[in-house]
Order: C-alpha cells, then structure tokens, then sequence
C-alpha cells in the first residue's frame, strides 16, 4: 500500500464523523465543559421588570431638578420591592436590582443627594430619565433562543442557562475510547521489569489527548502478540460498545505485528495503514461495524503526534465540540534544510517578542522513541514534502502543544 499524505489520511479518518445518539440530560453543575445539544429557549424574561442599576433614588425627573427638595415616600429593594405609585413631589430610597416603583422615570445617584431632617431629600444634579434603569427585558426574553445548539458550554453560559430557568441541559453524548497497548515487552508504570523490558507509557498520554477532546476513556490495558489476547481485548471493546477503538503498537507487517492480522481477521475494513509523514508514518485506519479503529504506532513520539492530527479531530468531531485552532504561523530561528516524500512533524520550542511574533526553535533530536524531547515542547514544527531549505527567519507553520 503506498504511502498517502497527511491531509488525505485525516479527510478519510474523519469521513462521516458526526455527533450522534440521544442527549443527555445532566443537571446543571455537571454541564461545564460539554456541548449543548439543543437550541436552548428562555423560559422566562430578564430583568422581569424595569429595575435600577445604582443605588440612589427613584424619582420624576421633571420634579427632580437640582436643588429640589422632595419628600421621601419610601423604599424599594431587590426582593421586597415598593408597594404603590410614586407620589407627586416625593423619592423612593432604591437599591441595585430593585423594581422601579410605578410612576418613576428616573434615578438620582445616592452620592449627589443629601438626605434632610424631617424626612425630606435635597437633590443636588438634575437625573436624565431613563439613566441607572434596566427596562425589563433588555437581556433575554421569554421564548426566545438564548443559546444554539453546538455551544461549548463554559461558565457564561452555564450562568445564561441557569438565569433563563434551565435546571437541566440537553447535551451531546461523549464519545467512547478504548485504549489498547500491544506488545509483550510492556509492564505498567511501577511494574518490576524483567530483561528486555519497557514501561508502557503510551496509553496514558494518548488517553489524555482523548479525555482534552471530550471523550470518555477506557483502558484495556495490554495485550501480548498472541491472537487470543487481542480477540478477548477487541471483545471488550465491542461489549463496552466503544465509538473509537485506539490500538497502540503491532499496527505494521513484522512477524510479531498482529493487530493488522486480527482486526481484518475479525471483519475490520481496513482504510489504509501507511502515511506520508515523520514521525508516525505506519498508522492504520479502518472500521469495525460501527466502531472505528485507529492503530497508532509503537513509538512514544510517533503515538503522540499522530494523536495530535487524527485522534484530537475524530473524537472533536464524534463529540460535536468546535474544531480547534490549532495551527499558528511563526519565525524559524534555525536553518532547516529541504525534505524528502514525507511530511515533517519536528518537536520544538516557542519564544514569543515583544511584537507579538512567535519564533519556533526545532530541538536537536527528533528520534521518535524520545519522550523527554516531546515532554519539553511547545510545538509540532511542520515541514511539508519536498519543501525546500528554510533558513533562519523564513516563516513556518506550527501546530501548537501548549503554551
């Protein structure tokens, strides 16, 4: 099979990908972080009343002008608002939130009133009718939507769907990931490695990239290169009736590489499992009923890059979040010389000037078995396939790991 390029493989790995299934419905305090569902409707009017924006009083700004003095009728506060019209020639003493009393058009800051003895107010600057008034409705009304269908919701709009009355939310279900590391040489961190041995740390950065996109992750541990532990781990995958099912290891042709072998073996159509790219050039794409399969290659950097261009995005796109913005211009600090058929993905750091500019430096070693190097950057310095060399200060494109 040959080699296709990198936007060709994400276009087929992400080929009919869509939200699907019914909502959920959490309650409120569990929706941080989830995707609406639905167009959400406001099931009452806010404010639900003309209310004041300041503390001051409530007056009739034609009575009200500076130097007047005015008789004080009363209170108004929010919750226990006043109980009547306004008066001629009187003030409400009023509180932020409070109703406007019937008959009021204006409020007079508190800071340019003196209260006087006998009950009375000195206004000291003529009020604007209509100033320090919330006129009711002016932030959402009753039946009209407040928030579409698709919104990440973050804390604003949490505090928006709770003002509108929503105790509940309609959200999209969360994708399902099942994780597989394969390979007999694999222990789990704080095993007793005998000879030959490695700790199996892929798992565990490639759920992260997973649970940053949404989904919900399950762990099948490892399997060793024998048929009958990758049919038992598949089985669990189906069982746990998995969206995505994520293979670590054994994707390539050698004879210890199996899990090309038993996903085929088990019905899988198989896509394609070469890509154009360094690192991460063996991985497989296929489909198992309605369960997708993605075998990420052995190699730590390797699992984690193509993590980063074709998990991320599968599982953004199942969930129904925003695609991420992902891919920034910036300033090579290095001579980088031309590249070959495939497409680099260099490991680097970025230093942003006083300007605003970003300069990408790509680290000394790009080995795909170094985790320190990946640990340390900031960014996946792209190359494209026969690009030519690029000196210092020539612009790149990168694709942003952290800040």
């Amino acid at each position: 099979m040959a080699l296709i390029p990198v936007n060709e493989a994400l276009e087929r790995i992400l080929e009919g990908a869509a939200a699907s299934g019914e909502p959920e419905m959490l309650p409120l305090a569990e929706t941080f972080d989830r995707v609406l569902a639905r167009d959400l409707m406001a099931r009452r009017t806010h404010p639900p009343f003309a209310a004041s924006a300041m503390d001051g009083y409530a007056v009739r700004a034609e009575e009200a002008q500076a130097g007047a003095i005015l008789r004080l009728q009363g209170e108004s506060a929010a919750g226990h608002g006043f109980d009547g019209a306004l008066d001629a020639g009187a003030a409400i003493r009023i509180f932020t939130g409070a109703p406007l009393p019937q008959g009021a058009d204006a409020i007079v800051i508190q800071e340019v009133v003196d209260p006087l003895a006998g009950g009375t107010v000195r206004i000291n600057e003529t009020p604007v009718p209509g100033r320090h008034i919330r006129d009711a409705g002016i932030d959402f009304t009753e039946g009209r939507t407040g928030l579409a269908a698709g919104r990440l919701l973050d804390a604003g709009a949490i505090t928006f769907a709770a003002a509108m009355n929503h105790a509940t939310l309609p959200v999209v279900r969360r994708p399902k990931v099942a994780i597989l590391a394969t390979g007999d040489e694999l222990r789990l961190p704080g095993q007793t490695l005998g000879p030959g041995q490695i700790i199996a740390s892929n798992s565990f950065g490639v759920a992260a990239l997973a649970r940053g996109a949404g989904a919900v992750v399950l762990d099948l541990g490892i399997a060793a290169d024998r048929m009958e532990a990758l049919d038992e781990a598949l089985d669990s995958a189906i069982a746990h009736e998995a969206d995505v099912l994520v293979t670590i290891g054994g994707a390539s042709v050698g004879d210890h590489d199996l899990v090309q072998e038993a996903m085929t073996g088990r019905g899988m159509a198989l896509d394609f499992w070469k890509i154009a790219m360094r690192p991460g050039k063996p991985l497989m794409s296929g489909k198992l009923g309605r369960m997708r399969v993605l075998g990420l290659p052995g190699n730590p950097a390797s699992s984690l890059v193509c993590g980063h261009l074709f998990l991320e995005p599968l599982l953004t796109r199942l969930g129904g979040r925003p695609d991420p913005d992902r891919i920034k211009s910036a300033i090579l600090s290095k001579d980088l010389p031309e590249n070959d058929l495939r497409q680099d993905y260099l490991r680097g750091s970025l230093a942003t000037g006083r300007d605003g500019q970003m300069t990408a430096t790509p680290s000394g070693q790009q080995d795909s078995s170094l985790m320190k190097v990946f640990a340390d950057a900031h960014c996946l310095i792209i190359r494209p396939p026969f690009a030519p060399p690029a000196p210092a200060g020539s612009v790149c494109d990168v694709l942003v790991l952290r800040p």
